[in-house]
């Protein structure tokens, strides 16, 4: 399964027919084919990396988690516990699986019975077979034809449990928040869900505090560390308290990356600057480029500030600018951009070229009122 575009209307306070396409548009050339894209089926092509970047309210993270949206649909076929209004959210999510293209659309409610859970109305699902010599025509309505009489299910269960069937992680999401002394008990459930070896663990480690030679679970509230040279039980609050936070984030971040690739499932991520510096976000890159260790065609997706590692994407059509007039809208690079690819992407930022940065009068303002 691999998502291809998600379109949504009265979602957050995005304009109506916010529309997010994971689908390659612009020319691929065989380099691109061999470090940014991914071919799902016969020259059908998505990304291995993806961006979204733009100033702050933006609403970079407002499209990242539409993406996480539609991941919980597509994985557990419910929504719950979000940090949105689901009332009258008007969804349509496109996808490719075993060679059908399907389209599913539906009108999620809240409902005060269902608590946290998003109630899914008036849904439907279609499906075409998919033929390379209609690739530009994936999204067009000729072909569809809708899946009926399909059974019944809970008003909080989406339909597209009928075509999926399994649960399993499609996305993992990592925001920029952390997950205080919570996040020991994640990393090893993790490890255990996804296969990580210890190994693992302690290069994932090492990458961050060479002064920590091994971690163990003892339970789920004591851990076992062996620090320079000394070896100690510690419950997962002491453990926070000696370590720094950002190891602790980092080394849970670094094992979903370790476990999107080898799973072949994709990786959001909330603000990477916030859990990385430029040097670690460009190996993270370079990680999900290089098909021999991006086997199972994992993509990853995050929005960031640092315009910068912009520059390792060779194509424009995967990163896309968020603006908030008065309602959010995203801008690919490629489809609302006139920019010679050769030029640095990082230098039509500082050029503000796409009207990104902060505004030079707004912080006179301030710098004139501290004067007073």
């Amino acid at each position: 399964m691999k998502l291809l575009r998600v379109r949504v209307s009265n979602y957050k306070n995005c304009c109506d027919d916010f529309t997010i396409d994971l689908v390659a548009k612009s020319k691929k050339t065989s380099e691109d084919k061999e470090y940014e894209l991914q071919e799902i089926a016969e020259d059908l092509y998505v990304f291995n990396t993806a961006a979204f970047v733009g100033k702050n309210a933006s609403g970079k993270t407002s499209a990242i988690e539409l993406l996480e949206c539609c991941y919980s649909i597509l994985s557990e076929f419910r929504l719950e516990d979000k940090h949105y209004n689901y009332d009258n959210v008007k969804l349509e999510i496109v996808f490719y699986q075993n060679d059908y293209i399907f389209k599913y659309n539906t009108i999620l409610k809240a409902d005060p019975n269902l608590g946290s859970k998003a109630n899914f109305t008036e849904q439907h699902i279609y499906r075409k077979k998919y033929y390379k010599s209609k690739v530009k025509e994936i999204y067009t309505d000729d072909g569809f034809e809708e899946l009926i009489d399909l059974g019944e299910l809970p008003e909080d269960t989406s339909i597209v449990f009928f075509v999926l069937k399994k649960k399993t992680p499609r996305a993992v999401y990592f925001n920029c928040e952390g997950e205080g002394m919570d996040t020991y008990r994640l990393i090893f459930r993790a490890m255990t869900t996804y296969k990580i070896s210890k190994n693992i663990l302690l290069k994932v480690i090492k990458i961050f505090d060479d002064n920590i030679k091994s971690l163990e679970m003892v339970d789920e509230k004591h851990y076992k560390i062996a620090f320079q040279d000394d070896v100690r039980e510690l419950s997962d609050s002491e453990l926070v308290y000696m370590l720094s936070s950002g190891t602790t984030k980092r080394v849970l971040l670094y094992i979903f990356v370790v476990a999107a690739l080898e799973n072949g499932f994709d990786l959001l991520i909330d603000e990477v600057e916030n859990h990385f510096h430029k040097t670690l976000v460009e190996n993270m890159i370079s990680l999900f480029k290089d098909k021999t260790v991006n086997k199972k065609c994992a993509t990853l997706i995050f929005t960031t500030h640092y315009c910068e590692v912009l520059d390792l994407f060779n194509r424009q059509d995967n990163i896309w600018i968020a603006k908030s007039d008065n309602k959010i809208h995203l801008d690919n690079m490629y489809e609302s951009y006139n920019i010679r690819p050769e030029l640095l992407k990082s230098r039509q930022f500082y050029n503000n070229a796409f009207d990104t940065s902060v505004n030079y009068e707004d912080l006179m303002a301030l710098k004139k009122e501290l004067m007073r």
